[in-house]
């Protein structure tokens, strides 16, 4: 009661009421019992935002679990590794300030059966005593790591290596110079992330052992690795960040790469964030492909609104009321789209450590980021005002006269300036935010400016449909005849069918011939002129003894070599590269260590582009010959100074002349080739090539090896196909994963198609009965209908078809410079896929048509 008496009930609660604007009564009054047309609408917008959700909650988890468990990943606090020399005893003792010091050092070699009659491709790592200083290392036949590898002679060694030497626990395995004995099974290590290459199994012995291989050599490919523990584990990313800053301050010319807990392995960390943008990129494609499916929703709504509409506007509703009250539906309803694309997308982290949790390397922790839940909804919602704006213009345009009358061919009225002009925004809007939160934002651009063409060719192909079935000439068939008919009918599903599967079929087809293109190129044309084997660590007093080996093993080989070191770029024109932004195709070249050469004249499969080659006998000033391309990417240009880190020495030489390199050829090239007097005179090794005469047997290609490895303990030959087989493998992981994710889009497609049927079945059923009652067969009907689906899915894939070989041919010629293979097996996919799914829900949705009741449908009409 009020101080008058008045019952608060009586009074407030109008008020309240009345508060709200009118717009929004209307709006949620109508939207209570209309919720029901909108099933298409949320799915479509639901999918979208949960592939983009579930992207960023697996990429939040993944960098949660790897900075929560970054000391142990890491090995220490910090790390600071380089190529080639091991830390001075004035190095070691000013990493050791940093707190406690562990040394590791790692390589490839080749590990063999004593009697020579196996081997294999390794990865050797020597640890000293206190390794490791964080996390322990998993064995098994053995208590502890010093009583595996500590005493004399003894190795751990990882189960898939004893498997290939068909070795054991107690037997002896030669590694360079030296023969250890097997110890125990090495399970797992705690930095095998941050220390771990891809070359083969892990064989772990003490650096006492190392010592005695015979591999530790000036020259030889050893990377030398310190980590360092703080008495607490307190210190910030920041103090982290400025201790390393302040080490290489103090050690200018030590080349040392550095890590820090916060990132443990930026190589993964790269790869990890390339990949949300790539699978957010999938994301966006499935929303706009579900963005035809909320365009159709929209309009289907709209049309059966318009005497609704008709009569809001007679009454004398402005068009802005009407607009208002529409598109606060339409924001509700993308709300709830967007809220089960959220919960749905969080849950991905879960599921995927349920799944595979005890196969990924580290723990995930679950959090998403407020950044990741923001971008998924702003997704949500940029697409569904794209598709949305446009309809709802047209009908706030509509005059009442036309909104009463039956809408029998299909209406083009244009929305006011201002509704295409907001719609124009929220496009722009959309590439912008796509473009600028991406780091690659070239291949954002270009992804973006690709799906723009895509939409455009099948929306006009969609248009275009209809108007030529519309003047063919009639068919004496009535089944085809029918077909046609319905195809050119005013609200045909031309234009859904296309726009629904034209992108998903689109994407997996460029997929399948780009992956046709690198399996022909990778097995077929490259192994048949390529090397047979790279040789590592061929010392210069070696080379005459190992040229007359593989002469008498195999007459008639070729055997190629090159000087080979490992340095890291450090500055380019002065300016240290960790201040230098370039493109994801160029930073490979800034981080982490590159091989370098020297040569006295232009490398076998190179070409001068520009600029000239140094001349015989040079003793000038330090030159270098840069890679065309990549010398574009970096801006480097003749005359400018390049200065890298070799062996704990900054060297600063001048850009002589440009090579374009044909990399596919396998030839020994590299980015950076010297002037002989800038290296000749280091500690080098030798990397070289051997191709076999096409003569050569299998079985005299192994036997070189097995020689190889007796005469030369220290040189690892690596056998290319072996490399190539491994890297299709890893490529075919990938390309599987890009279909999977690719085939999200067609789910969307598959849901617009699914609303496109829908929408059209009570116009369906209509001429359906209206056809019954004049005698046609049910049996032609349902062939009518299979016929204009099957005429519309061939229409579709053959379009994808075309703009997936455009898409695969420039990213396979113009991007990864390879020829382009076309795949007839693309085309089988394109067809079944377009064909299965319109079959599925067409002939679901025919069905209905011929069991629906004819009376009914007669006396409403």
């Amino acid at each position: 009661m009020t101080a008058t008496g008045t019952p608060l009930t009586a009074t407030h609660a109008p008020q309240t009421l009345l508060r709200l604007p009118l717009w929004w009564r209307l709006a949620m009054a109508d939207l209570r019992s209309s919720l029901g047309n909108f099933t298409v609408f949320i799915g479509c917008i639901a999918l979208g935002v949960m592939v983009i959700t579930s992207v960023g909650a697996l990429s939040d988890a993944l960098r949660a679990g790897l900075a929560a468990q970054g000391r142990s990943l890491l090995g220490g606090d910090m790390t600071f590794s380089r190529v080639h020399v091991r830390a001075s005893s004035d190095e070691r003792t000013r990493l050791a300030l940093e707190g406690t010091l562990s040394e590791t050092a790692t390589l490839r070699t080749m590990a063999r059966r004593t009697d020579g009659s196996e081997q294999a491709l390794a990865e050797l790592k020597a640890v000293d005593a206190n390794y490791p200083l964080v996390g322990a290392v998993k064995l098994d036949g053995a208590p502890s790591l010093k009583a595996a590898i500590q005493s004399s002679q003894t190795a751990a060694v990882e189960p898939l290596l004893l498997e290939r030497l068909n070795l054991k626990i107690g037997d002896a395995l030669t590694i360079g110079e030296t023969t250890v004995t097997i110890a125990a099974k090495l399970m797992a290590e705690p930095d095998g992330i941050a220390d771990r290459s891809t070359f083969g199994p892990r064989i772990l012995i003490s650096t006492q052992t190392l010592e005695k291989t015979g591999l530790d050599q000036p020259g030889s490919l050893i990377r030398w690795r310190y980590a360092v523990t703080q008495s607490n584990d307190i210190a910030t990313r920041e103090q982290l960040k400025a201790a390393r800053v302040k080490v290489r301050s103090d050690l200018p010319q030590s080349g040392y790469t550095s890590a820090d807990r916060f990132d443990p392995s930026p190589q993964l960390t790269r790869t990890l964030e390339r990949l949300r943008q790539f699978l957010t990129l999938i994301g966006l494609t499935s929303l706009l492909v579900g963005g035809v499916g909320v365009a159709n929703a929209v309009a289907t709504f709209i049309d059966k609104r318009r005497k609704v509409i008709a009569i809001m506007k007679s009454l004398g509703a402005p068009g802005h009321v009407i607009r208002a009250i529409f598109l606060t539906q339409i924001l509700c309803v993308a709300s709830i789209g967007i809220a089960i694309g959220l919960i749905a997308g969080t849950l991905a982290p879960l599921l995927v450590a349920a799944l595979a949790g005890d196969k990924l390397p580290f723990e995930l922790r679950f959090q998403i980021s407020a950044a990741s839940i923001a971008t998924a909804v702003l997704y949500g919602l940029l697409v569904a005002l794209l598709f949305t704006l446009w309809p709802l213009g047209r009908a706030e345009r509509i005059p009442p006269s036309v909104l009463f009358r039956d809408d029998v061919s299909g209406d083009s009225t244009r929305p006011k300036p201002v509704i295409i002009a907001a719609t124009v925004l929220t496009a722009v809007l959309l590439l912008a935010f796509t473009v600028l939160s991406s780091d690659a934002r070239l291949i954002a651009l270009s992804f973006c400016a690709g799906l723009t063409v895509i939409f455009i060719v099948f929306a006009g192909v969609g248009r275009l449909i209809p108007k030529l079935a519309r003047r063919l000439p009639r068919s004496t068939t009535p089944e085809i005849a029918l077909a046609i008919g319905s195809i050119g009918a005013p609200g045909g599903l031309a234009s859904s069918v296309l726009l629904s599967l034209g992108l998903g079929l689109s994407l997996l087809v460029a997929v399948s011939l780009v992956d046709a293109s690198l399996v022909r190129e990778l097995t077929g044309r490259l192994p048949q002129k390529a090397p047979a084997y790279f040789v590592l660590d061929i010392s210069k007093a070696e080379l005459p003894a190992f040229q007359a080996l593989v002469e008498k093993d195999l007459p008639g080989s070729t055997l190629e070599t090159a000087p080979m070191l490992r340095g890291r770029m450090v500055a380019i024109k002065g300016t240290p590269v960790e201040q230098i932004k370039v493109g994801l195709e160029a930073a490979w070249v800034l981080t982490g260590d590159r091989g370098l050469t020297f040569a006295p004249s232009i490398p076998h499969g190179s070409d001068l582009i520009e600029g000239e080659w140094w001349p015989p006998g040079y003793q000038g000033d330090p030159l270098v010959s840069f890679e065309v391309e990549l010398a574009k990417k970096l801006g480097v240009s003749i005359g400018d100074t390049v200065t890298v880190n070799v062996l704990g020495r900054n060297l600063t030489a001048r850009v002589a002349n440009l090579r374009r390199v044909e990399w596919d050829n396998l030839s020994l090239n590299f980015v950076m080739v010297f002037s002989p007097n800038t290296l000749q005179a280091a500690p080098y090794k030798l990397l070289a090539t051997i191709t076999l005469p096409p003569s050569a047997s299998l079985d005299q290609e192994v036997a070189l090896a097995k020689s190889i490895g007796k005469a030369f303990p220290s040189v690892t030959p690596i056998r290319v196909k072996d490399a190539i087989a491994q890297f299709n493998t890893i490529l075919e992981k990938v390309l599987t994963a890009v279909r999977i994710a690719g085939s999200v889009t067609l789910v969307s497609g598959a849901l617009v198609l699914a609303g496109a049927l829908a929408t059209a079945q009570r116009r369906r059923i209509l001429d359906a009965v209206i056809l019954k009652a004049i005698g046609v067969t049910r049996r032609r009907i349902l062939t009518s209908h299979l016929v204009e689906y099957g005429l519309l899915a061939l229409i579709a894939a053959m379009i994808a078809l075309g703009l997936g070989s455009l898409a695969a041919w420039i990213t396979v010629n113009q991007v990864m410079n390879i020829s382009f293979a076309f795949s007839w097996s693309a085309v089988a996919q394109a067809l079944g896929i377009a064909f299965a799914l319109v079959a599925l829900f067409g002939g679901v949705g025919t069905l209905a048509v011929l069991r629906a009741p004819a009376v009914p449908y007669l006396k409403s009409e």
